[in-house]
């Protein structure tokens, strides 16, 4: 049992990481102008997979992580919506800029929690996450999301949509 465990977690684990870097391709691109579709898939579908296998590890409690991965993964349908339904058009473009930087903000809030709950020097830090280093830096980083996603809808206007495909694939 202990090395399936191990290595669905390993899974969860990789999948986070690819779905964060992605996200932050994918934020460039949006903080650039560019739909970069093929990060746009890897990011997504990433994403949706490291929330719902975070329900699979044994857990005897509701979990704040659980909490973040039910908001994920209300944000996350709306935004693929936003994209590959309503095709980025009038408002939905600005939903699905809001909604994919809001998702790679969860995950990257947890990756911050569980940092600090695995690496002994900032477990010593804050050994129960409510210590002000725990927070400043959570406080520091929703900061950073906040103007990343500000860039985001500054760069990714509605004239994005219409540019040739040659120009927005990636």
């Amino acid at each position: 049992m202990t090395s399936g465990i191990t290595t669905f977690t390993l899974i969860h684990v990789l999948l986070s990481l690819i779905g964060i870097f992605a996200g932050f391709v994918v934020a460039g691109g949006l903080v650039a102008g560019k739909r970069l579709d093929g990060w746009t898939g890897v990011f997504l579908v990433t994403t949706v997979a490291t929330s719902v296998t975070g329900f699979g590890f044994p857990f005897v409690t509701f979990l704040p992580s659980h909490a973040v991965a039910i908001i994920s993964l209300v944000v996350l349908p709306i935004a693929i919506i936003a994209r590959y339904v309503k095709h980025l058009s009038g408002g939905w473009r600005r939903i699905y800029v809001v909604g994919a930087v809001l998702a790679l903000y969860l995950n990257v809030f947890v990756l911050i929690a569980q940092l600090f709950l695995r690496l002994p020097a900032l477990m010593a830090a804050a050994p129960t996450q409510k210590e002000p280093p725990f927070l400043l830096t959570q406080l520091i980083v929703l900061a950073l999301f906040v103007w990343l996603g500000w860039a985001a809808v500054k760069g990714f206007p509605a004239e994005a949509g219409a540019r040739a495909p040659a120009e927005v694939a990636a």
